[in-house]
């Protein structure tokens, strides 16, 4: 297939285009800038486009069957008034513009928009799945919006698939990157109560799942990209630490969270149990359904 991609030089687009050409897919990315650092690889290419700007990018797009968008501005930073709009447009404006890229009858488009499990907004011990409405926090109206924006394809006839990633844990880079070294420095641990939900997802099981609803055409809508084994977050300081045999002893105080991070802190301090219920109907296997395997894989090979 051809496969067009947004945010495709990232931690998640880049291993996910490496995976996509692997089973002989060509991809095109869409990027602001090449550097020299691109990943360079037969059935890979790039396309020079501000994806949040409508441009003559827009027409390379009916040349494809398979739209992934996974552009958009990092969550990770202090929400300021001027940053929640950034965080916003630059999803919604990406989003509206692949739209309209859109042929008229896109019957034969499969169109991949991202969101984020942040979408259920902030619970206790409840299991959540893709039916379970949406929260009202900050994070969960943007990722609604976003989502709503992404399903204006089914208009146009296109298969559309909203996948809601949970935390992606992998190799170089992620929330692991940021993590690591504090436990490789003894000063890891978990983040405030330590009691919130973690809701995550191996970077091969993330692709895997990609590949698996590429072929299995019944399924479109939500999709939660998520282990089926969500864990609390002193259960994930506990198994950090053991794979790397160090101590996880070391709280985060809570208000000293918020008070750095202001609004985002909530994302780190409370959570969500999200269960990938959709693609365990369907027959999907994790590969690492288990937080200290995939850990073993990614910081010990």
């Amino acid at each position: 297939m051809k496969i067009f991609m947004t945010g495709g030089t990232g931690f998640v687009g880049t291993y996910l285009a490496k995976r996509l050409i692997s089973e002989d897919h060509t991809v095109t990315i869409l990027t602001q800038a090449v550097n020299g650092t691109e990943l360079k690889l037969t059935g890979l290419s790039y396309l020079m486009g501000n994806p949040t700007t409508k441009g003559k990018w827009q027409e390379a797009v009916r040349d494809h069957n398979v739209i992934i968008n996974l552009a958009g501005a990092s969550i990770f930073s202090r929400w300021t008034p001027e940053q929640k709009k950034i965080l916003l447009s630059s999803r919604i404006e990406t989003t509206s513009n692949l739209f309209a890229s859109l042929p008229d009858s896109a019957e034969h488009i499969t169109f991949f928009s991202t969101s984020a499990v942040g979408y259920y907004g902030f619970h206790e011990d409840e299991e959540l799945i893709e039916s379970s409405p949406s929260g009202d926090d900050f994070l969960a109206k943007l990722a609604y919006a976003w989502e709503q924006e992404a399903l204006r394809g089914q208009n146009k006839g296109a298969r559309v698939i909203i996948t809601r990633f949970g935390i992606v844990l992998g190799k170089n880079g992620g929330a692991l990157g940021q993590m690591i070294p504090l436990f490789k420095y003894f000063l890891g641990g978990p983040l405030g109560s330590g009691h919130q939900w973690f809701s995550w997802v191996h970077m091969h099981d993330l692709a895997e799942a990609f590949i698996f609803l590429l072929s299995y055409k019944n399924i479109s809508g939500p999709v939660n990209l998520c282990s089926p084994n969500p864990l609390r977050n002193k259960n994930l300081a506990d198994a950090i630490g053991k794979v790397l045999q160090r101590p996880s002893f070391m709280p985060t105080p809570g208000f000293m969270i918020r008070l750095i991070l202001g609004e985002f802190g909530d994302v780190l301090l409370k959570g969500q149990r999200v269960i990938p219920r959709r693609l365990m109907e369907s027959g999907f296997k994790f590969r690492y359904p288990d937080i200290e395997e995939a850990l073993k894989n990614i910081m010990l090979t």
